[in-house]
């Protein structure tokens, strides 16, 4: 099965102008259940940019005792991991991690386990190709007004589950209709 997990806004943005996320609202309780989400699952697939930011953290969580326990918990799922990056400018290979180029349908569609989608970019391929299996929205109690939308086209769901956070997050799990 292949997944996404992403926060949004009330009014359905995936990041605000500048790929600012700073009205995300993360919890002990919101990212310990994340942690155990993204812990069951096979491979995490990524785009460049999305990638990158993980580097900017996890590989050296330990640096910062300051950081919530949730966060420190984070450092080793993402470690441990298998992670394929497409990236038409750079290779990654530490991390436990696979470069390519360009999407391939059919290999992704291969794929041995669970894999979770992360990048808003890739996922709008992935949804174009028609791979994405479910769909995890955690639709944070806020509106922002504008930045990037997560969904870019119509794409018709079905709810699968809901479940509230007590920070007023709530998880909306939607699956193909």
């Amino acid at each position: 099965m292949i997944s996404t997990m992403a926060s949004v806004s009330l009014d359905g943005f995936f990041e605000g102008p500048d790929h600012d996320i700073d009205w995300h609202h993360m919890s002990d309780e919101l990212h310990s259940h994340i942690n155990a989400e993204l812990a069951k699952f096979d491979t995490f697939v990524n785009g460049r940019r999305n990638h990158e930011l993980m580097l900017e953290a996890w590989p050296r969580a330990e640096d910062h005792p300051d950081w919530p326990q949730a966060m420190r918990d984070f450092a080793p799922i993402w470690r441990n991991t298998r992670k394929i990056v497409y990236s038409r400018t750079k290779q990654f290979t530490d991390w436990n991690t696979e470069t390519r180029t360009e999407v391939d349908p059919d290999e992704i569609r291969a794929l041995a386990g669970d894999a979770m989608v992360g990048g808003n970019e890739l996922l709008q391929t992935f949804l174009e190709h028609d791979l994405v299996d479910e769909i995890r929205l955690y639709l944070n109690p806020v509106a922002i007004g504008r930045g990037t939308p997560f969904f870019r086209k119509p794409n018709a769901l079905a709810l699968k589950g809901t479940r509230a956070f007590g920070n007023g997050v709530v998880l909306l799990t939607y699956g193909r209709r």
